[in-house]
C-alpha cells in the first residue's frame, strides 16, 4: 500500500474545502491545508500578483510566512509523515504552476535548487538546510529532466506525491470566489479585489498534463488517474468518496461523511473562505438542485454584484471554461 503523500490539486471555490473535511475524519491522515499557499502569497520565493508591492509588507509579515520558501513547504509536507500517518494536502495547482509558464524550467524555486539550497542557512527551518532533492547539481545548473516542468517543484520531489485532482465549473466557482474579494466578506478574507490570475483551470491543466506526460499520473508506474468533478461529489457523495479512497488506497468508510461542526486546524490562516464548510456537519447528496440557463445566472449575477461585478464574473468564467471542459472529460465515472 502507498504511503506517499495525497496531493489533491485543484482551484478556487472547487468544493475542496468540503472534501478535505472528509479526510479530516480519518485518524490515519495528517491533513495539510493548502500549505504551498504560504510561500505563494507570502514568502521572499513569492509568485502571485496580490502582496507583490511594498505597500504590502505590513500584510505579508503579519501572515507569520513571509520567510517560508516553497524548500520550507516541501520538508513541512515529509515532517509531517514522523507520526506514522499518512499525509494528505488539498492545494491549488496556481500556487506551485506560475500564472505564465512560458519560462519552464527557469521557475523551479530558488531553494528547491541543488547548488543553491545546500547552502547552510537558506530557508527559515534554522540549522542544516542540506537536502537529497533538487533541480540542479552542484555547479547549479539545471537537471535535464526540468527541462519542460511548468512548476516551481522539481520533478523529483513532484515523483513523491500521489495526485489527484478535484474540478469545478467556473460559472459555480468563479462567482463564489468574487464573492470573497468584495465587501462584506473581503474584510475577513484581505482579497480586497477580484484577479483572474488566480481562477486557476489554466495552471491546474498545465499540471495535469505534465503530470500524465511524465508518467506520475495515469502511467504504466504512476498513480491512477483520479479526477472528481464537484457536481458528481455533491449529488453522489458516499459514491465519490469510495471510489477515491479505493483509488489512492483508503479503506472507506461512511462515517468519514459526518463531523461535528466547527473550525478545524489550517482553515484559521484563511479567514472567510471557509465558512460554509466550517458551520457544516456532514456532507449528504445536495437536494432540490435548480438549473439555470446561461442567460438566468447572469441575471443573478447582476442582482448580487451589479452590471460591473457579473461583466468580471462571466469574462472569467467564459476563458476559464474551456479548460476546465478538456479535465472534465478525464473524471471518474459514478
Amino acid at each position: 500500500m502507498s504511503t506517499k503523500p495525497i496531493f489533491l490539486a485543484t482551484h478556487p471555490r472547487s468544493c475542496s474545502t468540503a472534501f478535505e473535511r472528509v479526510m479530516m475524519t480519518r485518524e490515519d491522515l495528517r491533513c495539510e491545508h493548502e500549505p504551498f499557499g504560504d510561500a505563494f502569497y507570502y514568502g521572499g520565493e513569492r509568485i502571485g500578483e496580490r502582496f507583490l508591492g511594498e505597500e504590502h509588507q505590513g500584510a505579508r509579515e503579519g501572515s507569520g510566512f513571509s520567510e517560508t520558501a516553497y524548500r520550507d513547504v516541501v520538508g513541512q509536507i515529509e515532517g509531517g509523515k514522523e507520526d506514522g500517518k499518512r499525509v494528505f494536502l488539498k492545494d491549488m495547482a496556481y500556487y506551485i504552476v506560475p500564472h505564465d509558464t512560458s519560462t519552464g524550467a527557469r521557475g523551479i524555486a530558488p531553494s528547491l535548487r541543488l547548488g543553491i539550497h545546500k547552502r547552510k542557512g537558506y530557508g527559515t527551518s534554522g540549522g542544516s538546510n542540506e537536502a537529497s532533492n533538487g533541480s540542479t547539481d552542484e555547479n547549479g545548473d539545471l537537471s535535464p529532466e526540468d527541462d519542460d516542468n511548468p512548476s516551481v517543484i522539481p520533478l523529483s520531489i513532484l515523483k513523491n506525491y500521489h495526485f489527484t485532482f478535484l474540478i469545478r465549473h467556473p460559472r459555480r466557482a468563479i462567482p463564489s470566489f468574487y464573492r470573497c474579494t468584495i465587501p462584506p466578506l473581503s474584510e475577513k478574507t484581505g482579497f480586497s479585489y477580484f484577479l483572474p490570475s488566480e481562477a486557476g483551470y489554466h495552471e491546474l491543466r498545465v499540471l495535469f498534463d505534465y503530470l500524465c506526460a511524465k508518467g506520475l499520473v495515469g502511467g504504466k508506474d504512476g498513480a491512477e488517474l483520479c479526477l472528481i468533478d464537484a457536481d458528481d461529489l455533491l449529488d453522489h457523495p458516499n459514491e465519490v468518496v469510495q471510489k477515491y479512497c479505493e483509488s489512492v488506497g483508503l479503506e472507506f468508510d461512511e462515517s468519514m461523511l459526518m463531523w461535528e461542526e466547527g473550525s478545524c486546524g489550517g482553515f484559521d490562516k484563511w479567514k472567510g473562505f471557509h465558512e460554509d464548510a466550517i458551520r457544516s456537519k456532514g456532507l449528504k447528496p445536495r437536494e432540490g438542485k435548480v438549473v439555470k440557463t446561461v442567460e438566468e445566472e447572469y441575471v443573478g449575477w447582476v442582482e448580487k454584484y451589479g452590471e460591473e461585478g457579473a461583466g468580471i464574473i462571466k469574462k472569467a468564467a467564459d476563458e476559464n471554461l474551456k479548460d476546465y471542459e478538456y479535465l472534465k472529460q478525464f473524471k471518474m465515472n459514478v
